[in-house]
C-alpha cells in the first residue's frame, strides 16, 4: 500500500481537523460502536485497527396470508416491503504519519462510546515508545504482541479474505500489475518483510512458520545512506528523487568493462556490474536523483538475490514482499521483480500484497480476538469504503495523492459463513470467473467507465424513488453519487487499485456505495410490481407451454428463458424501453429475440441430451425477477421436475439491480405453488430447494473470497410455510420478546443449515444451468465444470454484442459436455 507525505506540516498537538484533508468522522468512522482495537507503530507509521458494529438498512419483503384467494384476481401486490434497521461486523484499519499519533488518539478518546475493550493489543517498535502515551489517551492497558506472530497471521488473512491481493509487477507491460487469483491452499511460501532490516520468514501452515534469514541491509540502510548523500530527510521524498533519476550516470555496468565484448559472455550491457562504480573515478558531481535511484537498485537488487536464495535453498516458487519499505513504489518493485527473476530463471515468483502495510495490525487484531475465533468467518473488502492501492509514481493522478491526504483506509465487511469452492469446478486453482480483464484491455475498461459513469443519473433516480417517504432521500442519493463518481475517476487513472478492474467489481462497487448511503435495494418497488403482474400469467404461459408437443415444447422453453433474461434493468437498452413502454411483456420480449441460428447455438445438441436419460440433479442460478423467474425459469424447473430431476434454484441473498433475491423466490414459489401441482409437489417432497447463494451481485463467482456466492442456508419449503403463519400468529399475541425467543427455537430445531456445496454432493448435481449476461457472460463465459453446463443470456449491450460479432439481443445458448 502506497503512503504520502503529509499534505501540510503539523505536529502531535495541532487539531487533527486542520492537519488532514479527510474530516476525521470519514477517517475513523464507527468509533462510537468500536468493541475492540490493536495498534501496529513502526518508525514512521502507524496502523490502527478496530471492530466494530455498523447499523444499516436492509429490505425485507413478508407475505401477505390471503387464504383461498385466486391469485390471477388479485390486484394487491404479491408481498408487503419494508426497511428494517440490521446491525453486522466491520473490521477499520487506519494508516497515518507518527507525526499525528497524538491528535488521532485524542480524537479516538472524545469519539468513544461504549467500548467493550479494555485492552489494545499493540505490535511494532513504537509499541514499546507510545505504550505511556496511549495508555494515558485511551485509558487502555497496553498488550505487546510478537512482530513476526502478527506478520504472519495479516499475512494469511489478507491472502485468504481478499480477492486479488497478491500481484506481480512488470513495469515495461501493458498493465504493470498482473493479479493473482486466490489459491485454495495459500502455503507454503516465503515472507521477506522489508522494513529497517530484512526478515525471512518460511510459511508453513497457518500456526507454523520459522525465521530463517535476513539482513541488516534494508529500508533502513536506504533511508540512512540516503540522507547522508542527497541531505534529504524524508523518505517518500527520496523514492520521488529515485524515481526521476538515472542510476547508469553513478553505476558502472557490464558494457562500461567489456564494451562490445559483454555479448560473447552471454550478459546484458546493461546489468550492474559495481554500484556507484562510475563515483571513484569521475570528477565531476553527481546528481541526487542519480544517487538515489542507485542506491535504490543496490539495496533492492541485493534484497532480491538473498530471497531467491533462501527461496531456492527451501524449495519454494513463491515470495511475498512486505514492509514500509515497498509502499507500492515501482522502481522498488520492479528492481526486486528483476533481481529475483535473474537469479531464479524465472523459477521463484516475485509477488507484492495490495495492503502489506497492514499485515502486523491485522495479525495484532486476530491475535487479541481469538476468543471470538475470527477465521470461523469469511471477510470481504469494502469497496465504498477502503482507499485502494495507489502508487506512488509521480506521474500517476497528482491531484488524487494531493487529495487523498496522509490517511490510508481499509474496511472489510464481516460474512456469517466460511466461504468454499463449489466442488463442480474442473479446476478450482485455475478458474477466474472474469471473462474480460479491463485492467489489461484499455479499450473496454474506456468504454464500460463511461457507460457506468451515463448510468448514474438512472440510478440516482431509481434510489431516491425506492423511498418515497424519506426526508433525506435525495440528500443521500446525491452523496451517492458523488462517492460513486469518485471511485470511478479513481479507476481511470489507477485501474488496479481494488485488484484486477472487471465489470463484475465495478457493479460490486457501486452495491457497496449504495449501501453505503442506506440504499438496500432501489429497484424493490420494480420488482415488487413485475413479480405481481408476472405471476397472474404464469398459469396461462404453462397452459400453452403444455399444448404442445415434447419437441416444439423443449424450444419454446428455451426462448422463455431468453424472452424472460431481456427484462434486465441494468442494461441502458432495455430500461429505456421499460421506462418509455409500460405495455412491453413476454411476447414483445420474445419477438425481440435474434432468430436461429444464435450468436452461440448449442440449441442441438442441448435438445438431443433431452432425448436421453434425465439428469439426476439440476443447479440453476437465477438472475432477474419478474417475468424472468416466473415465465422463465420456474417452467423451465416443471419440466426438468417433470422429467424426474432434482432442482436446487440458487438466488442472491441479498439485492442487486432487479436480481430475484432468496426470499422473493420463497414467496414466488409459495404463489406458484398454489396454482400448480408440479411445483406444489416438488416443494414438498423436497425434490425443489430453494437456497440463497451468499452473493448481492449481478455477477456470479463460483470460488472462494470473491462475490461470495457459495454460501447458503436451505430451509424445506413446507416448513418455510408453517414458519410464515406460525410468524403471523405471534406476532398477534405475543410481545417481541417472545416473538425473539420463537424464532430461535424454531429456526434451531427446523432449519437444514447446509452450504451450496454440502447440497450439491449430496444431490448429486450433474447440471449446472446459469443464465443472465452478468453470470453467463461477464462472468463464467469460460468456466469449466466437472459436469453438464448451460449458459445462455441475451446480448443487450450493442457494444459487447458487436465485440462478440453479434447485434444487440442476440443469444448466447452454450451447451458444454466435459470431457470424460
Amino acid at each position: 500500500m502506497a503512503e504520502r507525505g503529509a499534505s501540510g506540516g503539523g505536529s502531535g498537538g495541532d487539531s487533527l481537523d486542520k492537519s488532514i484533508t479527510l474530516p476525521p468522522d470519514e477517517i475513523f468512522r464507527n468509533l462510537e460502536n468500536a468493541k475492540r482495537f490493536a495498534i501496529d507503530i513502526g518508525g514512521s507509521l502507524t496502523k490502527l485497527a478496530y471492530y466494530s458494529t455498523v447499523q444499516h438498512k436492509v429490505a425485507k419483503v413478508r407475505s401477505f396470508d390471503h387464504p383461498g384467494k385466486d391469485v390471477e384476481q388479485d390486484h394487491e401486490p404479491p408481498y408487503e416491503i419494508s426497511v428494517q434497521e440490521e446491525i453486522t461486523a466491520r473490521l477499520h484499519f487506519i494508516k497515518f504519519e507518527n507525526t499525528y499519533m497524538e491528535a488521532c488518539l485524542d480524537f479516538i478518546r472524545d469519539h468513544l462510546v461504549n467500548t467493550e475493550t479494555k485492552v489494545i493489543q499493540a505490535t511494532g517498535g513504537g509499541a514499546y515508545k507510545f505504550k505511556d502515551l496511549i495508555e494515558e489517551k485511551l485509558r487502555l492497558k497496553v498488550d505487546k504482541e510478537d512482530v513476526m506472530t502478527c506478520l504472519i497471521k495479516g499475512c494469511n488473512f489478507v491472502l485468504k479474505n481478499i480477492p486479488h491481493e497478491a500481484f506481480m509487477y512488470q513495469k515495461d507491460s501493458d498493465p504493470e500489475f498482473r493479479f493473482q487469483t486466490n489459491h485454495p491452499n495459500i502455503f507454503p511460501y516465503l515472507l521477506v518483510n522489508i522494513g529497517s532490516g530484512v526478515s525471512i520468514v518460511k510459511v508453513e501452515t497457518e500456526d507454523r512458520f520459522e525465521w530463517i534469514g535476513g539482513s541488516s541491509i534494508g529500508g533502513g540502510t536506504f533511508w540512512g545512506l540516503g540522507a547522508l548523500l542527497t541531505k534529504t530527510k524524508k523518505f517518500d521524498e527520496l523514492l520521488q528523487l529515485a524515481s526521476r533519476g538515472r542510476h547508469a550516470n553513478v553505476d558502472m555496468l557490464v558494457q562500461d568493462i567489456y564494451g562490445g565484448a559483454h555479448q560473447t559472455l552471454g550478459l546484458s550491457g546493461n546489468l550492474i556490474a559495481s554500484s556507484f562504480g562510475k563515483s571513484a573515478t569521475a570528477d565531476r558531481e553527481f546528481s541526487k536523483e542519480d544517487m538515489a535511484k542507485s542506491l535504490l537498485h543496490m539495496i533492492s537488487n541485493d534484497i532480491g538475490q538473498l530471497a531467491c536464495l533462501y527461496a531456492k535453498l527451501h524449495g519454494l516458487d513463491r515470495v511475498y514482499f512486505g514492509g514500509f519499505f515497498i509502499r507500492g513504489h515501482p522502481v522498488t518493485m520492479r528492481t526486486i521483480t528483476y533481481s529475483i527473476n535473474f537469479f531464479s530463471k524465472g523459477e521463484v515468483q516475485a509477488l507484492f500484497l495490495r495492503h502489506e502495510g497492514y499485515l502486523g495490525a491485522i495479525g495484532a487484531f486476530l491475535k487479541g480476538a481469538e476468543q471470538d475465533n475470527p477465521n470461523q468467518y469469511s471477510w470481504g473488502e469494502n469497496y465504498a469504503a477502503s482507499s485502494g492501492l495507489m502508487s506512488t509514481s509521480p506521474e500517476l493522478c497528482p491531484t488524487q495523492r494531493a487529495r487523498s491526504g496522509t490517511f490510508d483506509l481499509l474496511e472489510m465487511d464481516r460474512l456469517e459463513r466460511p466461504l468454499v469452492n463449489l466442488p463442480l469446478l474442473l479446476d478450482p486453482s485455475s478458474y477466474v470467473p472474469d471473462t474480460v480483464d479491463l485492467t489489461d484491455d484499455a479499450l473496454a475498461r474506456q468504454y464500460w467507465l463511461t457507460c457506468f459513469e451515463e448510468a448514474l443519473d438512472g440510478v440516482v433516480k431509481r434510489a431516491v424513488a425506492s423511498q418515497p417517504e424519506s426526508m433525506d432521500a435525495v440528500e443521500r442519493a446525491e452523496k451517492f453519487r458523488q462517492k460513486y463518481w469518485g471511485k470511478l475517476q479513481t479507476l481511470r487513472h489507477q485501474p488496479f487499485a481494488y485488484g484486477t478492474l472487471t465489470v463484475r467489481s465495478l457493479l460490486d462497487t457501486r452495491e457497496h456505495c449504495l449501501n453505503e448511503f442506506n440504499f438496500p435495494d432501489p429497484y424493490s418497488k420494480v420488482k415488487q410490481k413485475e413479480n405481481g403482474l408476472a405471476l397472474k400469467c404464469f398459469q396461462s404461459v404453462t397452459r400453452s407451454l403444455d399444448s404442445l408437443g415434447w419437441e416444439e415444447r423443449q424450444l419454446a422453453l428455451v426462448k422463455g428463458l431468453l424472452a424472460g433474461n431481456v427484462f434486465d434493468w441494468g442494461a441502458k437498452a432495455v430500461s429505456d424501453v421499460l421506462e418509455s413502454d409500460p405495455q412491453f411483456g413476454f411476447e414483445e420480449a420474445k419477438r425481440k429475440l435474434q432468430e436461429r441460428p444464435w450468436l452461440v447455438d448449442s440449441y442441438t445438441k442441448w435438445l438431443q441430451r433431452l432425448k436421453g436419460p434425465p439428469h439426476k440433479c439440476a443447479l440453476i442460478f437465477a438472475d432477474n425477477s419478474g417475468i424472468d423467474i416466473i415465465l422463465g425459469v420456474f417452467p423451465f424447473v416443471r419440466e426438468l421436475l417433470f422429467r424426474g430431476t432434482e432442482v436446487i434454484l440458487a438466488c442472491n441473498s441479498g439485492p442487486a439491480l432487479n436480481d430475484v433475491t432468496y426470499s422473493e423466490s420463497l414467496i414466488v414459489a409459495e404463489r406458484i405453488a398454489a396454482m400448480d401441482p408440479i411445483i406444489c409437489t416438488a416443494l414438498r417432497e423436497d425434490r425443489l430447494l430453494l437456497v440463497q447463494t451468499g452473493s448481492s451481485s449481478p455477477c456470479l463467482d463460483l470460488s472462494l473470497c470473491t462475490s461470495r456466492t457459495t454460501t447458503c442456508m436451505v430451509l424445506p419449503f413446507a416448513m418455510w410455510v408453517l414458519w410464515t403463519k406460525l410468524k403471523s400468529l405471534v406476532e398477534k399475541c405475543l410481545s417481541p420478546l417472545s416473538i425473539l425467543l420463537a424464532c430461535s427455537v424454531l429456526s434451531a430445531k427446523s432449519r437444514l443449515d447446509k452450504g451450496l456445496a454440502v447440497l450439491v454432493r449430496e444431490r448429486g448435481a450433474d447440471l449446472v444451468v446459469i443464465e443472465g449476461m452478468g453470470r453467463a457472460i461477464h462472468t463464467n463465459y469460460h468456466a469449466l465444470l466437472r459436469c453438464e453446463s448451460l449458459k445462455l443470456a441475451v446480448v443487450k449491450n450493442a457494444w459487447l454484442a458487436e465485440r462478440l460479432g453479434g447485434q444487440l439481443f442476440s443469444v448466447i445458448f452454450k451447451y458444454e459436455v466435459p470431457t470424460k
